[in-house]
């Protein structure tokens, strides 16, 4: 009968150091995932003040558009929770549309080698952002999904593991037009 208790203890043990390693697993690739979104987002915002600069130069009295570009980039760059950077960026892409949107009037700036560059490198910035936030949200979905299986879900809570939080587009943002007004 000892035997057998002794057994149960030993398969039970060896089951929680499984759950918990293959835990402990998932949420550093989901933490590695999100660093990669930070690389990339901090790449974006490198770009900005120089594409802003360059736009400023053939557009000097669409300083609202200028100062909404600038406005969103501090508040992205300062969100702390992953809720809180989802929020921003997707209100800096909504102000970078705009400034786009303005660049559109201007043919001289649309034939400018500094912009045209740097509109290429924030164009292939926003994919790797989007390729990055679809593997952070991969490592998310299988986080979240063992946590909430059972038999994990009567553990985990326990041992300090909780659900992350997607990284998605607002789809009411997504759909709207881009306004510009002159």
């Amino acid at each position: 009968m000892i035997l057998i208790i002794v057994l149960v203890l030993v398969v039970v043990a060896l089951w929680g150091a499984m759950v918990y390693n293959r835990l402990i697993t998932l949420r550093n690739r989901t933490d590695e995932s999100w660093s990669d979104i930070d690389v990339q987002l901090k790449r974006r915002y490198d770009l900005i003040p120089n594409l802003v600069s360059t736009v400023k130069g053939y557009a000097a009295h669409e300083s609202g558009v200028f100062e909404k570009v600038t406005e969103a980039r501090t508040r992205a760059m300062s969100a702390g929770t992953s809720e809180d950077k989802a929020e921003a960026e997707n209100a800096l892409s909504g102000t970078l549309k705009s400034l786009f949107a303005v660049a559109e009037n201007y043919p001289d700036l649309k034939a400018n080698e500094n912009f045209l560059e740097l509109q290429k490198e924030l164009s292939d910035t926003e994919n790797k952002i989007q390729s990055a936030r679809r593997f952070y949200n991969a490592n998310v979905r299988d986080f979240n999904t063992q946590i909430e299986s059972f038999p994990v879900n009567a553990v985990a809570p326990s041992i300090g593991f909780t659900k992350y939080a997607f990284f998605e587009l607002e789809e009411e943002a997504a759909k709207q037009p881009v306004e510009v007004s002159f």
